[in-house]
């Protein structure tokens, strides 16, 4: 199977060193916005065809599907593109900013048949998965994940430290990955959600700092930090909370509730989350099925996104 990853960035590269792991598979067109960025890292990687021209990598006869990891405001348009050119698609998280472009995603991807995923790379981090398999078994029950995203950014910043050519948006973006493992977690949309959001930067437009909670229908419970004001390490930690222990899942390390290191090993193929992810849509396009996370499956999290965009605008008025 043939490749076209679309954006250079830290997410484009996750996801050429995650194809390049899997036996067969190939990158045979890269697209970003500037052809010296492109050119590079399509020579350090083997790939082929490397151009700006985002329809010339698309529609190549060698791509039998595309990965994109380009701003999150590009998302919808060129997923419908993908869609509509016979292209598979994997969409990195978030898939859309809005629910009504997911929305409409979703009803493309039924219309074309093609396989469309949405990029929750958490549901494949071996962490997560172990925590995960251990619910649906019932040897856990999970009682409260605790969560916070932290980034220092007050400048329009990439994970990586250069310049950004978007700006990014913490609801949209970063609460979304907590937001869908709840939900993936406790098996259903929650049943009482707030959120609360501090001021917005005069330059960026976003708000800096945010607050989530949820309840499941289960009783279970989430609160999620976030802020891009926070001077220090930067990451994701997910605590869960549950009634046989806690458990400390951060990317794809797992740890208890003492910092002990928890051997994932066997959880899935790969100790890289991005690589089973990346196996899930191969295997979804070459079965011809449903994604895990695919666009349906993850349109829970937008709506729920949603929610939470509307209890801001209630607070603004």
């Amino acid at each position: 199977m043939k490749f076209c990853i679309v954006g250079n960035g830290a997410m484009g590269v996750a996801h050429l060193k995650a194809i390049n792991a899997i036996p067969g598979m190939q990158v045979t067109a890269l697209q970003s916005r500037t052809k010296e960025g492109t050119e590079k890292t399509a020579a350090e990687y083997k790939v082929p065809f490397a151009t700006t021209d985002f329809q010339a990598a698309i529609t190549r006869k060698d791509v039998d599907a595309v990965i994109l990891t380009s701003p999150t405001q590009m998302h919808h348009d060129q997923a419908e593109a993908c869609l509509k050119a016979g292209k598979h698609v994997l969409i990195e998280i978030p898939m859309t900013d809005s629910l009504k472009d997911a929305e409409h995603l979703v009803k493309l991807q039924k219309e074309t048949g093609l396989v469309a995923m949405a990029g929750h790379v958490r549901r494949f981090n071996p962490g997560h998965q172990w925590v995960h398999k251990r619910i649906v078994s019932g040897d856990l029950t999970l009682q409260q994940l605790q969560a916070h995203t932290y980034f220092f950014r007050r400048k329009n910043m990439n994970a990586l430290g250069a310049p950004r050519s978007w700006v990014d948006h913490l609801l949209w973006h970063h609460a979304c990955h907590t937001v869908d493992m709840f939900i993936y977690q406790t098996g259903d949309v929650p049943e009482q959600i707030y959120g609360v959001e501090g001021p917005h930067h005069p330059e960026l437009g976003i708000a800096m700092d945010m607050g989530i909670v949820m309840k499941a229908k289960n009783g279970a419970i989430c609160t999620l930090s976030l802020s891009f004001n926070n001077d220090g390490p930067i990451g994701s930690p997910f605590r869960y909370i549950c009634d046989k222990g806690t458990y400390i899942a951060f990317y794809d390390q797992l740890k208890d509730g003492h910092e002990n290191m928890i051997d994932t090993t066997g959880v899935d193929v790969s100790q890289v989350g991005f690589e089973n992810q990346d196996r899930e849509f191969i295997k979804a396009i070459q079965e011809n099925r449903q994604p895990n996370s695919s666009v349906e499956d993850a349109l829970r999290a937008m709506q729920t996104l949603d929610r939470v965009e509307q209890q801001f605008a209630k607070f603004k008025k």
